[in-house]
């Protein structure tokens, strides 16, 4: 399955979760490309990966594909994580209530400041970085999450594949170096709201009459220059 259909999937397992809780039972392929945001045949080219799940004249039965996705994204099954930096970002995914509903259950969290050592953040116990190998041993970690700051980043990471851990969610605005068997998945947050400054900026401009560079566009200026009349030259 290509890498951009697994990267839109949870958006349309989103979707359907929506749509079940209003109790809408199928729903078209042109509804729910809507309602993501993408275009109808990409949505039937991304599902024809999981099977034949449409009927005809009918649409997808909402349940039936949540429940297909959630099985290819692994998510009926039970994942152990760790979260490794716990300032504010990293006590804030510990906090977070929604993992427990997707798959997701914290069941490590870790950071070298001794002055945190033995806090209790939703009810797991802050243990130093040291320590990881031997919780790996008695409770196995699927996914480890590192919210410390960059320049600590490749170290954490270091640790966790040298546990063992194979999957690896990156808040670190930073690259890290893994082997090839390990998956690294980056979320930037200062790159995301780049972009949508980029965008906003977009939207500011086209409001003002002025394209990207700050100049009068095309069609004003020549709105203008019918309004002035020819130019003569000299």
């Amino acid at each position: 399955m290509p890498d951009a259909t697994v990267a839109r999937l949870p958006e349309y397992l989103r979707t359907l979760s929506r749509l079940a809780e209003r109790g809408i039972h199928s729903v078209s392929s042109e509804e729910l490309a809507a309602a993501v945001g993408v275009r109808s045949a990409q949505l039937r080219k991304d599902l024809s990966h999981l099977g034949s799940y449409g009927v005809r004249g009918v649409g997808y039965e909402v349940e039936t594909l949540a429940l297909e996705i959630s099985r290819v994204l692994g998510l009926t099954g039970d994942w152990p994580v760790a979260i490794v930096g716990m300032g504010n970002l990293g006590r804030a995914l510990a906090s977070y209530s929604g993992f427990v509903t997707k798959g997701f259950r914290i069941v490590g969290l870790f950071d070298d400041d001794p002055h945190l050592e033995g806090e209790q953040v939703g009810g797991i116990t802050i243990r130093p970085l040291h320590e990881l190998a031997a919780q790996v041993e008695e409770h196995p970690i699927a996914i480890g999450v590192i919210a410390t700051p960059s320049r600590a980043a490749q170290d954490v990471c270091d640790s966790l594949v040298a546990a063992g851990v194979a999957s690896i969610l990156n808040f670190a605005p930073v690259t890290l170096t893994v082997p090839v068997s390990v998956d690294v998945r980056r979320v930037d947050l200062s790159t995301e709201l780049q972009i949508l400054a980029f965008h906003a900026q977009r939207r500011a401009l086209a409001a003002a009459g002025l394209n990207e560079r700050g100049d009068r566009r095309g069609d004003d200026l020549i709105d203008a220059h019918q309004h002035l009349g020819p130019v003569v030259s000299r």
